[in-house]
């Protein structure tokens, strides 16, 4: 049996008359931007709660745009989880700010919150929160934190669209909360594409102009911004899937909740549930001798998969940057976790498979 890490059939077949709305706004010509756009910023500040949702091109100019509408630059410090994916401290850097680490936690792999407040220092403006694979930080602590240092909170709900803290969504607790809808994600494009969402009305109206090379009105240049905008097609297909992506999360989560099962009591340390707050973007188990793990389960078919198996803090691209050499729980992610497929459309059977073949590997290695 193989089965798949992604599996994108199911994710239009309900997508009724969605290629005849691509069909007309690609004869109109239409393409950036528009009406498909507004609908679709609209609808998506609603599910999150928000007053304003912004689409631009990618996750990491979220986060980019983010920052600048902040007014974080050259002097600034940002602090951020050290087993964040490499784009969370990309952009920081992209603005000419610092950033700063903390570890995650040994079983959640989310932010270890007890090491926030000794990491902020007089130049920190901001906490870059990380929803890492898809659970929510304890966004109550996160908050208390940067009210007592009057910080920024910026969310990096990249891979967490949907997820809650306390019945809210994330996204809508910091200042600013950035979307990724690359198509690896949950609201997936089909292409690239991303979002920034805030009830701040200045924020609004400064990221807007910086995602259209910093044009307040027709050649009225105001700012140095950037071209980092949604396109028209992306946003018709991520309006007719947002519709469907609780119920999507929902199957994750029952996914998950198989696997939790399965692996209990095994030599697999499974990821603890979340009730509402995850929606298994990713699912990490824990083995021993990980690689040897990987290959067994992959050469019988599953699609597992390391994420990430460098963390930020050894990364050649920030070399230079001296983020510090001591976070073992994200060093231990690194060495020892692996990913099992969670798509939606998993059946029971490639469920059972993907557990039975990772707990055989687990206690009886291959010769």
């Amino acid at each position: 049996m193989i089965v798949t890490k992604y599996d994108y059939r199911d994710q239009f077949d309900d997508l009724d008359g969605l290629t005849d709305r691509i069909r007309a706004l690609l004869l109109k010509g239409d393409y950036v931007l528009g009406p498909a756009v507004a609908r679709f910023e609209e609808r998506f500040a609603a599910y999150n709660s928000v007053a304003h949702a912004i689409g631009v091109n990618s996750g990491t100019d979220a986060i980019v745009l983010a920052l600048r509408a902040l007014d974080i630059g050259p002097g600034d410090e940002v602090v951020t989880v050290a087993n964040t994916f490499h784009a969370s401290v990309l952009a920081v850097t992209a603005v000419g700010a610092r950033p700063v680490l903390v570890d995650c936690e040994p079983d959640t792999y989310l932010m270890d919150l007890s090491q926030l407040e000794s990491a902020v220092t007089s130049r920190t403006r901001a906490v870059l929160v990380v929803h890492m694979f898809g659970q929510a930080v304890d966004m109550e602590r996160v908050e208390a934190v940067s009210r007592r240092h009057g910080l920024a909170v910026v969310e990096d709900c990249a891979q967490a669209v949907g997820a809650r803290w306390n019945g809210r969504r994330v996204g809508g607790f910091g200042h600013v909360g950035c979307f990724s809808f690359h198509p690896s994600k949950n609201l997936a494009a089909a292409g690239d594409g991303g979002a920034i969402v805030t009830d701040d009305a200045a924020i609004d109206r400064r990221v807007r102009v910086l995602r259209g090379l910093g044009q307040r009105a027709q050649n009225e240049h105001v700012e140095r911004g950037c071209n980092s905008k949604l396109d028209s097609v992306q946003a018709l297909v991520l309006d007719a899937k947002l519709d469907l992506l609780d119920d999507w999360n929902a199957r994750r989560a029952s996914v998950a909740d198989r696997y939790a099962k399965a692996f209990d009591g095994t030599a697999v340390t499974a990821t603890p549930p979340a009730g509402d707050r995850h929606v298994f973007h990713l699912y990490q188990v824990s083995v021993r001798d990980r690689d040897r793990v990987l290959a067994d389960v992959t050469e019988r078919g599953v699609q597992a998969v390391v994420r990430y198996p460098v963390p930020i803090h050894r990364q050649p691209a920030f070399a230079d940057l001296d983020l510090g050499t001591s976070y073992p729980h994200a060093q231990a992610q690194a060495d020892h976790t692996m990913c099992l497929p969670v798509r939606p459309n998993l059946t029971d059977e490639e469920i059972t498979y993907v557990a039975q073949t990772l707990v055989e590997a687990t206690t009886s290695p291959r010769p």
